[in-house]
């Protein structure tokens, strides 16, 4: 705080206040430069871990017992408010991903394929594009306004609608 005064210390009362290079705010990690490598560490080392547990506890390594494990009790880590921290750099969401691999690798007769090739066969998307889908449903959400109608104004601004007909069905 106080751009001109780095070193100044601030007070709320009479508690100084501390000053921390990162802090948790909602479950989510964030550092003094906004960077989220540190949470997405975190996301895929909490991730990996329960993915451990599945594997050592479940004998079973068919479709209908592995998928539903992982999509309820490992994806929601890896997914957890990623509108907000969402990986900045491709080796953070490299680092996500491969926890989405390690699960799918653990499907009996899935092991050999490549990934995009187990996706496909289990009907699922990358990590990446699941990020990407809801971006999109949020922006959409965003033009849509609280009345659940597009904003018409909204869409004038952004030059979706021209000439009184609008460009969206």
């Amino acid at each position: 705080m106080g751009r001109g005064n780095p070193k100044h210390k601030y007070r709320l009362g009479r508690e100084r206040i501390e000053s921390s290079p990162e802090e948790k705010d909602l479950g989510v990690l964030v550092d003094e430069n906004l960077n989220m490598t540190r949470q997405c560490a975190l996301a895929a080392q909490k991730a990996n871990h329960i993915l451990g547990c599945i594997k050592r506890s479940v004998t079973s390594r068919s479709r209908e017992e592995i998928l539903p494990l992982y999509s309820a009790l490992v994806r929601p880590h890896l997914e957890y408010c990623i509108q907000l921290w969402g990986p900045q750099y491709r080796k953070d969401m490299e680092l996500l991903e491969r926890v989405q691999r390690r699960a799918m690798k653990m499907i009996q007769g899935l092991e050999h394929p490549c990934y995009e090739d187990r996706l496909r066969e289990l009907g699922l998307f990358s990590l990446e594009k699941r990020k990407l889908q809801e971006d999109l449903k949020a922006a959409f959400q965003s033009l849509k306004g609280p009345t659940g109608k597009l904003e018409r104004d909204c869409l004038q601004g952004h030059g979706v609608i021209g000439q009184g007909r609008m460009a969206l069905s």
